[in-house]
């Protein structure tokens, strides 16, 4: 099995030496995604939702450059500056998998890169 790097200008530069996405087998593994504007290299937002929302544009846009989509993804890690966000991000989250929803852990971290509020990672299939 050989990995093959998932490269794509729809989702932000990796911020240190790391690959947005790396596939493996029929994995696709992203790294975590900020809610970073591709274009600008800025937040989305100063607030959960939006950072939430970009998030997972991110992802997705990695996903489909690796082949693939949000309904293929089979597992999510949030990790949340503050935990009383949860609810916040849980609302943007649902937006984005309304069915079958992947199995998914949400943790509260001390700090995030560049302050944000989340940062969201996937492993996806790639059919």
């Amino acid at each position: 099995m050989q990995k093959r790097i998932i490269i794509t200008d729809k989702a932000p530069k990796a911020l240190g030496p790391y690959s947005a996405g790396v596939a493996a087998g029929n994995l696709i593994f992203t790294a975590g995604q900020l809610g970073i504007v591709p274009e600008t290299g800025e937040p989305a937002s100063d607030e959960i939702k939006g950072q939430t929302r970009q998030s997972l544009l991110n992802i997705s846009a990695i996903l489909e450059a690796a082949g693939t989509e949000l309904k293929n993804v089979v597992k999510t890690t949030v990790f949340l500056r503050d935990m009383n966000d949860f609810a916040a991000m849980n609302e943007i989250y649902a937006e984005f998998f309304t069915s079958d929803c992947p199995a998914r852990s949400a943790v509260q971290v001390a700090k995030l890169p560049k302050g944000m509020a989340v940062e969201i990672e996937v492993i996806a299939l790639v059919p």
